[in-house]
């Protein structure tokens, strides 16, 4: 049980009220009565109708496009919670924006991950709750506790359900080979593993260069934690195609689906792409071959086990 003795409390920023909206319903709690808006020159305005003081609160907002909007949000909402004196305040961040910014990649380069971090903590954020962050170090990056929740299983899940046979799980990039052999050992049987080797000459444009692994006449599984242009993913369909794949399929937690992606994934040689709901899908972009699976539970669970001064490890 929490020490304290406080009341939970969830508060949902505009860019994950349908995920906060199911989170309060998976624990059997209401949402806070709290509206954000605009004032007529842009700047943010915060209406709180209810009390908070002494209580423990989830501020649940990923920081997707439009990120500068979304961000200032979950600081302002920060900073009023901080000044109503709530008891401890968790910054819920389902997808962390600006997390590929997380190194000088070049002279000049900002750390922006690292800058939003400091902006979170300054704001009177006590800890910090997300999943699948892009860059492992960006946990280093806070001076407050920081829950990393994993989407891996949740899309393991998904698949087991399907039983697919002669599954291969394909990782886009050799950075994200950790995450896909993560993935393969959580789905039924002894899943292999092969690796695209590509370069990219440019931001947002991959071109796929090799195959390591067997991929001849098996169904295979693309898996990233993101997928923003779609570029990389619809490429390396593409190739895995050439390569004497079967079906091709594609799972992310972060469905970013910026630009040209949903037109490009339709027009794909992916036969399914599984996203998590850590970013709203608008309406115009669920097209067919989109499936939707919830982390709503997983941040519930996560969410009761730091109320209740539990280890929230034990969920993975």
């Amino acid at each position: 049980m929490n020490t304290s003795g406080s009341e939970i409390k969830i508060i949902a920023g505009n860019s994950s009220k349908e995920l906060a909206g199911k989170i309060a319903k998976y624990m059997d709690v209401e949402l806070l009565d709290c509206e954000v808006g605009k004032f007529s020159d842009g700047e943010i305005c915060l209406n709180m109708n209810e009390t908070v003081r002494g209580c423990d609160m989830f501020v649940v907002q990923s920081t997707n496009s439009p990120v500068n909007d979304n961000l200032m949000e979950l600081l302002i909402i920060i900073d009023a919670l901080k000044r109503a004196s709530a008891g401890r305040i968790t910054a819920v961040i389902p997808y962390y924006g600006y997390a590929r910014q997380d190194r000088k990649a070049k002279a000049r380069d900002p750390i922006t991950a690292k800058l939003v971090a400091n902006l979170i903590t300054a704001a009177g954020a006590d800890r910090v709750l997300t999943m699948d962050l892009h860059a492992a170090q960006i946990q280093g990056y806070f001076d407050i506790p920081l829950d990393h929740l994993l989407g891996g299983k949740i899309l393991a899940d998904h698949f087991n359900q399907m039983d697919i046979e002669d599954l291969v799980v394909v990782s886009p990039d050799l950075g994200s080979v950790t995450r896909s052999r993560q993935f393969a050992n959580s789905l039924k049987g002894e899943v292999p593993i092969a690796i695209i080797d590509k370069r990219r000459p440019k931001a947002n444009v991959s071109e796929v260069m090799n195959i390591i692994g067997e991929v001849e006449g098996k169904n295979v599984i693309l898996m990233d934690d993101m997928i923003d242009t779609a570029g990389t993913i619809v490429n390396a369909a593409q190739a895995l195609k050439k390569f004497g794949a079967k079906d091709v399929y594609a799972c992310c937690t972060h469905g970013v689906l910026s630009g040209p992606a949903i037109d490009r994934i339709s027009e794909s040689d992916i036969k399914e792409l599984i996203v998590l709901d850590t970013i709203q899908l608008p309406e115009e972009k669920r097209i067919e071959k989109i499936k939707i699976k919830t982390v709503a539970n997983l941040f519930g669970d996560a969410i009761q086990k730091i109320f209740s001064n539990e280890s929230v490890s034990k969920l993975f």
